[in-house]
Parts: C-alpha cells; sequence; structure tokens
C-alpha cells in the first residue's frame, strides 16, 4: 500500500490566483471563441470557473516503457478533477533507445529530450495551463518534463510510469546486449540468444535496473517534484495508479497554494538529486540531464558540483548494472524512502527543502521505515560498495573541458593502455564483435559528441559486446558520446570539448598510449606538446552527417556536454 499522504498547504504560504493563466484564454466576451472551441472538447459552464490542469503523456506504443501511460494520465486527470481542477489530456512524443541502439536512430535519442520539453512548454504556453502534471517513462522523457516544468515555473508534478519487472531468469534488456557479445566469443549459441530476446522484456515498464530511467526517476523524487514512493513502483501494479490520481490532486493543492517549480528546485534540492544518484549507483547520464535541468530552474550548477558531493557521499545501493539486484526486488523492500532517511539522518540530505506534497523534505520522511533487517540490497554506511561516488569527473589532456566515468571500483581505479581509434560507433562495434580488440586497449569512440553526432549516442552495443566478451575488466572504452546506464567496465564518456569541435579525443592516433586514473581524477595522452599542436594543424572537420531536418538544427544550437548539451 503506498505510503503516499495528501498535499499540505503551508500556513506560510501565499494564496495566489488559481486561474492566473487560464483566466486570460476563457474569461469575458473577448474570448468567446476560446470557450466555444472548448465545449467542444467536453467543458461545461462550470469547467470554466475551475483552474485548469495540463496532463503532459508521454504516451506511444512503441516502446514498453510508455504504452500504458495514457491509462495514467487519466488516473492524474481524474485526480485533479476531484480535487477541484479540469485536467485536460495531452501527448508529446517519445523515442525508444532500447531499439534504436547501435542504429543511426540512435542520434535521435537526446534530442527528443528537447523537443518533449519544447512541446510541453509549448502546448502549456499556448493553452494557459494553470498547473501540469507531467508523466514520462524512458529516460528523456524524464529530464524533458522537468525542463519544461522549470522553464514554465506553473504548479506542477512529475509522474514516473513505474519499473519494468524482471523476466525470466532475471533477465533485463542489458543481459539481451551482453548476450550479443557472447555469442559473438561463441559462448551463447543462437538457441540461446534468441530464447533471451524471447524471455528479457515481459511486458510494460522501464528498463529494470539502476539505469537511466530508474537513476532519473529517483533524482525527481529527490528534487522533490515526484511524491514520495513515485520513483519505486512497478509500471503495473495498484500503487502506481494511486500514484497518478495523488499526483492530479497535488498539483490542485500547489495551485492554490501558490508553490511553483522554482520554489522547489534549488540548489539544495540539486544536491539532494545527486545525492540519492550517488548512493544508488545511478547512470552518467544523471550528470548531463541535472546539469540541463538546473539551467531550466536558473540554478548555477556545475561538473565539480558532482565532485564536490561525491567525495562524501558512498555508493550503498547493489544494483545493475554493477551490481546484482532490479528496481523491482528493491521496490520489494521499501524503494528509495528508506535509503533517503538514511542519508537525511547521516546529515547528507537537506532535510529543509521544500516538495510537492507542501512539505520539507523531513517531513515526508518523519514516519518512513527502515528497510528489513536482513535485506541485501541496500548496504550499511560501514560496509558500502564504494566508499565514495562511482561517478568520476576527470580533466586532463584527453578532456581539458571535463569527462564523466562510471568506476564501481570492480574495474580497478586506474588503466592504461593503447588507443584503439574509431570514428563513430558501428566502427568500433564491428571490430569488437571480430575479436579486433585485444586486453590493454583503450577503445577510443569519436565523432559521437552533441554535435558532431550529432546527438551524443549511448554506447551500450559496443560495451555490452565488450562485457560479453569478457573483456570488461581487460578493456577500458572513452568516447565524446555517452553511454547507457545499463553499460558498465571501465568506460568514460562526456568528453569536452568533442572531437567535432577539434578537442584533443580528435588528434589520437592508434597506438598511443592513454592513461586514466579515478583516484587522481585524470585521463591524459601520452604524447608530447609539439606532436599535438603539429596534430591540430594539420586536423581537418569532417563533413557533417547532416545539413537539413531537426538533427542539423540540433547540432547548429546544441552545447558542449560539459554543459549539459542544452539548447537554449
Amino acid at each position: 500500500m503506498t505510503r503516499t499522504r495528501s498535499p499540505k498547504i503551508p500556513a506560510t504560504s501565499v494564496k495566489s490566483d488559481p486561474r492566473r493563466w487560464s483566466r486570460l484564454v476563457v474569461d469575458g466576451p473577448k474570448q468567446t471563441p476560446s470557450r466555444a472551441m472548448l465545449r467542444a472538447v467536453g467543458f461545461t459552464d462550470a469547467d470554466f470557473k475551475k483552474p485548469q490542469i495540463g496532463i503532459a503523456s508521454t504516451w506511444a506504443n512503441l516502446t514498453p516503457c510508455n504504452m500504458h501511460i495514457n491509462d495514467l494520465a487519466k488516473e492524474a486527470e481524474a485526480g485533479a478533477n476531484a480535487a477541484g481542477g479540469k485536467g485536460v489530456l495531452f501527448n508529446t512524443i517519445t523515442v525508444s533507445d532500447g531499439i534504436s541502439m547501435g542504429s543511426p536512430g540512435m542520434r535521435y535519442s537526446l534530442v527528443s529530450r528537447e523537443v518533449i520539453a519544447d512541446s510541453i512548454e509549448t502546448v502549456a504556453g499556448a493553452e494557459g495551463f494553470d498547473g501540469l502534471v507531467a508523466i514520462g517513462g524512458c529516460d528523456k522523457n524524464m529530464p524533458g518534463c522537468a525542463i519544461a516544468l522549470a522553464r514554465l515555473d506553473r504548479p506542477a508534478v512529475f509522474v514516473y510510469g513505474g519499473t519494468i519487472r524482471l523476466g525470466a531468469e532475471r533477465r533485463d534488456i542489458v543481459s539481451v546486449f551482453e548476450a550479443v557479445g557472447g555469442h559473438a566469443a561463441g559462448k551463447v549459441s543462437d538457441r540461446e540468444l534468441l530464447e533471451v530476446e524471447r524471455t528479457a522484456i515481459p511486458g510494460p515498464g522501464s528498463c529494470g535496473g539502476m539505469y537511466t530511467a530508474n537513476t532519473m526517476a529517483s533524482a525527481m523524487e529527490a528534487l522533490g517534484m515526484s511524491l514520495p514512493d513515485s520513483s519505486a513502483q512497478d509500471a503495473i501494479s495498484p500503487n502506481k495508479r494511486i500514484d497518478c490520481r495523488k499526483a492530479g490532486e497535488a498539483v490542485v493543492a500547489l495551485v492554490k497554494a501558490g508553490i511553483t517549480p522554482r520554489q522547489i528546485m534549488t540548489r539544495k534540492a540539486f544536491e539532494n538529486a545527486i545525492t540519492v544518484t550517488i548512493a544508488l549507483g545511478g547512470s552518467t547520464n544523471a550528470v548531463l540531464h541535472m546539469l540541463a535541468i538546473a539551467r531550466a530552474a536558473h540554478v548555477k550548477l556545475t561538473l565539480d558540483d558532482f565532485t564536490r558531493i561525491g567525495k562524501r557521499v558512498p555508493v550503498l545501493a547493489d544494483l545493475r548494472p554493477s551490481g546484482k539486484y532490479a528496481m523491482s526486488e528493491l521496490i520489494a523492500i521499501g524503494g528509495i524512502q528508506p535509503l533517503m532517511k538514511r542519508l537525511l539522518e547521516r546529515g547528507l540530505l537537506h532535510g529543509d527543502c521544500l516538495t510537492v506534497t507542501g512539505r520539507t523534505m523531513a517531513e515526508n520522511l518523519r514516519q518512513v521505515r527502515d528497510y528489513p533487517t536482513h535485506q541485501k540490497i541496500i548496504q550499511p554506511f560501514s560496509s558500502p560498495i564504494k566508499a565514495d561516488s562511482h561517478l568520476v569527473v576527470m580533466y586532463g589532456g584527453v578532456a581539458p573541458e571535463g569527462a564523466v566515468a562510471k568506476i564501481s571500483g570492480k574495474e580497478g581505479l586506474a588503466f592504461e593502455g593503447r588507443a584503439r581509434v574509431f570514428d563513430g560507433e558501428e566502427k568500433a562495434t564491428a571490430a569488437i564483435l571480430a575479436g579486433k580488440v585485444k586486453a590493454g586497449d583503450v577503445v577510443v569512440i569519436r565523432y559521437e559528441g552533441p554535435r558532431g553526432g550529432p546527438g551524443m549516442r549511448e554506447m551500450l552495443s559496443p560495451t555490452g559486446a565488450i562485457m560479453g566478451l569478457g573483456l570488461g575488466d581487460k578493456v577500458a572504452l572513452i568516447t565524446d558520446g555517452r553511454f547507457s546506464g545499463g553499460s558498465h567496465g571501465f568506460v568514460v564518456g562526456h568528453i569536452s570539448p568533442e572531437a567535432a569541435s577539434g578537442g584533443p579525443i580528435a588528434l589520437i592516433r592508434n597506438g598511443d598510449r592513454i592513461r586514466i586514473d579515478a583516484s587522481t581524477r585524470r585521463i591524459d595522452l601520452d604524447v608530447g606538446a609539439q606532436e599535438m599542436r603539429a596534430r591540430a594543424r594539420a586536423w581537418k572537420a569532417p563533413k557533417p552527417y547532416t545539413t537539413t531536418g531537426v538533427l542539423a538544427k540540433y547540432a547548429r544550437s546544441v552545447s558542449s556536454a560539459s554543459l549539459g548539451a542544452v539548447t537554449d
């Protein structure tokens, strides 16, 4: 049974006009045409006097992450209506990383974050919604929704669509990618590969480990923008439906109280989100997305904030991809709320941050029970999975503006090897599967950055192949692209400046020695300054992937990954 309580209006809050935006659209003789149009979609006389609540659904029948979200959106609409608002459903897009991964289509993944943000902002701004509920499932839905909510700064609640349950033999989508590598190594037969394909994805919900979807859902809850427990519910469960209905009720209370996202998404709130992400062993994509959300919320956040916080926050969750357990198994023992309470009691969370319940973080956590005594998923502070953050921000000759590594400690803390350079993901994956990458190599995949890709594709296919071939502790991989939350091994992404901008990664040659050191947070190239200057003079930017359409538009406007790859 969900522990979510009804929203509390703080006694100190200033009552606002609950129809601040909708009255501009529907009040008075001048707006008679607007009312006429709205009557056709179901508005009654009484509805025009209610605050309008936009329900942004990311439903699409093209991915299990989002296939159920329209049903959830209807629950949110019902909750808003029951609380005295007028819910209005609308859709935005989604794309599937799991389907497009390893193909040219993956270039559109990060681009979709911007399209989602722009579309929600556009609809809400045009239609005069007084409040919003945004429901996201797949990776880019969540930051896209959050960016829009921060830009609009109208009372809002984010709802996570929920995690998928494990498939047969505790399989998930990463099991499939790693089975491809095992198949290439001769360890997995054709029959076994087909069996994995048929059984890994049992139904609706987002990818089941602490991959990017569950990472961002947890970060949104820690940020204060979701109701308690929203991040830790199965997609197909009574609790998830209750969560959506409560979100509809909550946003009406926020409208009446005048509480907006930027009052919630403060610098302290982002520090809470970073802390929880680290404790859970979350995805490197969280760095990229939180930088972008913070920018939209007018909060100064940099790569160095992740380092500062990471020095004092341990990894406590034994969750996939580096660990053993799935999100559904964490849900079974209580989700992330008991972990957040432990972090608060340790002095690692800001308990005074406001949340969408109308209460502070500390107030939300006050009645939360601890985990069962004999659970093995969340480790005690006395024996953490890793004593400090697994998200390691690196600088050095390869990445003067920064890079983000995911170092669980199981791979070791340093790697030095010879460069094996590939201009693009497809060439790298083909070489790995063909057995051309050997122990001691540092695989360099470049021209995959935000501008150069364009779109900063995730490298799950090559990292999955490396793990499947048994090279996870013998090979490193660096890229100006990024990684799926399902990637693990000795991997460094987000290298900035990217190759398409003439960054040092563009100048690396086969056989160059590269040293990666997580302890000193350095990534360096053993090539002299004079030689690097000569290579820079000889370098020519490659032709763009395309000169028309959304990818070209994105490439012209996108910032460095070190700034969140934003387009505003």
